[in-house]
């Protein structure tokens, strides 16, 4: 894929967002490009998107934005929306089926931070209790969403739903292979996962917060009162200002102090680096220099 052609990717994207009168400030339509390349350059397969409004109108709205820009763009044609509950994502439909079959092959290693416990606990590798059972459960109805060799043709009902004889709830749940938008919702609705534990993994972070729904104020505490440190993947983008290359935040996640070096001498985070510069070397003609920044951040209120 050639930086022209992303770069032209990027006005159509530009222009339909002007067509729909949406006022979006200038860092939050940086966001929106740099997560939009991310997803067609395959460094990231999900991204979240949390910036210009809130549900259902920015749903609404980054649905026309993305029905108008793939009329233009074939690149951007592999987008699509998902959503779950209030939450609203970005994918590459190829690459997110491509990323939940190597997690549930256990080629993208992650791990757990039970915030169950106080302190929190680093779970062992292959360690399972209740709600990595359930975890699994959902990764495997991911896959069966988004099946690697393509998108099934029929409407297809979230499992593990029951809602008796309400054909209204029942329709609302159907998702079309045909459609922009997958309401993915129900895949958690009777489950002890956590959105934020599900995040963690959709987002690609290489540790993530573990904890049920029925822990989720001891979750709140445990994490609040501990430091942490706070992992960022920072990178450049070429070809877009005569004043230099900028660097950008790709992504961000947190470990807590107590369970993490800052990165030194810590394999898993080697591991997940240089996972993340093999993904640069295939696209590095639209991106810059990528590194990892570690800091540390002092007990505050967080929000799960």
């Amino acid at each position: 894929m050639e930086v022209a052609e992303l770069q032209e990717a990027l006005r159509v994207l530009d222009s339909s967002v002007s067509r729909i009168k949406w006022r979006l400030r200038a860092a939050t339509k940086r966001r929106l490009e740099i997560d939009i390349l991310a997803l067609c350059t395959g460094l990231r397969p999900v991204v979240m998107v949390d910036y210009g409004g809130k549900m259902p109108e920015l749903q609404d709205r980054l649905c026309t934005v993305l029905e108008l820009s793939q009329k233009e763009s074939s690149i951007l044609g592999s987008l699509k929306i998902m959503v779950l509950e209030d939450m609203i994502y970005l994918i590459h439909v190829r690459g997110f089926a491509q990323y939940v079959e190597s997690s549930l092959k256990s080629e993208t290693k992650i791990l757990f931070v039970d915030l169950q416990q106080d302190p929190p606990k680093m779970m062992l590798p292959g360690e399972q209790n209740s709600i990595t059972t359930q975890f699994m459960l959902i990764q495997r109805f991911f896959a069966s969403v988004f099946p690697v060799d393509g998108m099934g043709k029929e409407l297809m009902h979230c499992k593990g739903t029951d809602h008796g004889d309400d054909k209204n709830s029942q329709t609302s749940d159907l998702i079309s292979s045909q459609s922009s938008l997958f309401d993915l919702s129900g895949c958690i609705r009777n489950s002890q996962v956590t959105l934020p534990t599900l995040n963690g993994w959709l987002l690609g972070y290489p540790v993530v917060y573990l904890f049920g729904k029925e822990q989720i104020a001891d979750a709140i505490y445990n994490l609040s009162t501990k430091s942490l440190h706070l992992f960022k993947i920072l990178i450049c983008r070429n070809g877009v200002s005569r004043k230099g290359p900028r660097q950008e935040e790709l992504m961000s996640f947190s470990v807590p102090y107590d369970l993490s070096m800052g990165g030194k001498n810590e394999p898993w985070a080697e591991e997940f680096l240089a996972s993340m510069m093999t993904k640069w070397e295939r696209c590095k003609q639209a991106w810059g220099n990528l590194q990892m920044e570690v800091s540390e951040c002092y007990p505050q209120a967080v929000v799960l």
